[in-house]
C-alpha cells in the first residue's frame, strides 16, 4: 500500500490519541478535510495492509480513582495455563492476562492477570475472591501492587 499525503496527516491526527467527543472519526476527518466514513474506511485499511499493526486504548486509571493497581503473578502448572488462563482473562476485575516464560530459579510466575482498584484491601479482597471462586487455592501466586506510575502513551511515527 502506498501512502498519500493525507495518509500521512492522518496518522499524525490520530497518533497521539483520539479526540474525547462523540464523534472523534469525524472531528479527525475535519481536521484533515475528510468525512467520518473515509478516515474509518482508511484506517481499516491500514490495518488490514499492515501499517497499523495496533489501534489500542490507553486509560488513566489514576485519574479515574484506580489508585491501587496490582499485577498478580501464578505459577500455573504448563498443562492448565490455557484453562487458568482464560477463567482468569474473564473476570470482570481483570483487565490484562497473558503468559510469559518462567526465569528459573528465581521467577518461577508464567502467568501475569493485572486487577486496577480503589484501594489494595479491595484487590487483595478480589484476588481471594478469585482463588475460591476459580479453585484456584493450589496455584501459587503473588500480589504484586504498583510502586511507580510510568507515562503510558502510544507509538509516534516520523
Amino acid at each position: 500500500m502506498v501512502l498519500s499525503e493525507q495518509d500521512y496527516q492522518l496518522i499524525a491526527a490520530i497518533q497521539s490519541g483520539l479526540p474525547l467527543v462523540s464523534h472523534p472519526y469525524a472531528e479527525v476527518g475535519e481536521r484533515i478535510g475528510w468525512s467520518e466514513a473515509q478516515v474509518v474506511a482508511r484506517i481499516g485499511e491500514m490495518q488490514q495492509s499492515g501499517i497499523i499493526k495496533r489501534f489500542g486504548v490507553i486509560v488513566r486509571h489514576h485519574e479515574l480513582g484506580y489508585t491501587a493497581n496490582a499485577m498478580v503473578v501464578w505459577d500455573v502448572p504448563d498443562p492448565r495455563l490455557d484453562e487458568v488462563g482464560e477463567a482468569l482473562a474473564e473476570q470482570a476485575c481483570v483487565t490484562l492476562c497473558y503468559q510469559r516464560a518462567r526465569r528459573l530459579p528465581e521467577w518461577p510466575y508464567n502467568l501475569f492477570s493485572m486487577i486496577h482498584g480503589r484501594s489494595q484491601a479491595r484487590v487483595t479482597a478480589q484476588v481471594e475472591q478469585m482463588v475460591e471462586r476459580l479453585g484456584l487455592s493450589k496455584i501459587p501466586h503473588e500480589i504484586l501492587f504498583s510502586g511507580q506510575r510510568f507515562k503510558q502513551r502510544g507509538a509516534r511515527y516520523q
